[in-house]
């Protein structure tokens, strides 16, 4: 797990933004479903969390916050809008910060990079680590293999005065992983460029992830559709 690459991170947020994403509402979302479970949580660890887009709101919500990822283009945007927090670059299956956080967050089907069940395990475990008993731990999955489409492609173009970014993707279903081809072109005033990445997302069964969760000490349900349509685990730290 490299991260993404300094010029999808210039890109990344913006896009998806203009698509119609709402950061803040979803990290709202999140945080009604946390109180629920635990409602004095006064610590937030964001892992996978990108240009801290979702962390921003998050650190409004629970004062106390960090994140983790494995891009270091992707945290450097974050730094850049949250100084102060603690940001560290790391692996989701092997990173160690040394504290606990009444609620630890992966969302944007982070999780599914994970190429097999090990790793999700280790995954999780690590998250689960990193939470006190009795804290939360929320997670958001990639499609289930039943809800997986064989193919998709999908296309959007953000406009600015002086920027316009084409993002085109095609994805293929490929056993248990989808395949993603992502193509992204950039015009600026001094030029075009544009390049293709490549991404693979793993098609975890449910009782995949429940087992994950159970095996890291957790007590897990699943909460369908919201925010994104493929739902969120929430698991109370045992």
């Amino acid at each position: 797990m490299g991260g993404y690459s300094e010029r999808h991170a210039e890109v990344y947020e913006d896009v998806l933004t203009d698509r119609g994403k709402d950061w803040a509402a979803e990290a709202a979302l999140v945080a009604r479903l946390v109180r629920e479970v635990c409602p004095d949580a006064a610590s937030l660890l964001d892992v996978a969390c990108g240009t801290g887009a979702h962390l921003a709101s998050f650190r409004a919500e629970f004062g106390d916050v960090a994140g983790v990822d494995a891009s270091h283009a992707m945290l450097g945007r974050a730094a850049a809008r949250l100084p102060g927090v603690p940001l560290a670059v790391g692996d989701m299956r092997d990173f160690t910060l040394g504290r606990t956080f009444d609620v630890a967050t992966c969302l944007c089907f982070a999780i599914a990079y994970m190429p097999g069940t090990a790793e999700l395990e280790r995954a999780i475990g690590r998250m689960a680590a990193h939470v006190r008993p009795g804290g939360v731990l929320v997670v958001e999955p990639w499609w289930f293999p039943e809800r997986a489409l064989d193919t998709h492609v999908a296309g959007h173009v953000l406009r600015e005065p002086d920027r316009v970014v084409s993002r085109v993707t095609r994805s293929v279903r490929d056993g248990r992983v989808t395949r993603m081809e992502v193509r992204i072109v950039v015009a600026e005033p001094s030029g075009v460029r544009g390049f293709t990445e490549f991404e693979v997302v793993s098609l975890f069964t449910p009782d995949e992830y429940l087992t994950a969760f159970r095996a890291a000490g957790c007590t897990p349900r699943f909460r369908p559709d919201e925010p994104n349509g493929r739902g969120l685990f929430i698991a109370t730290r045992d």
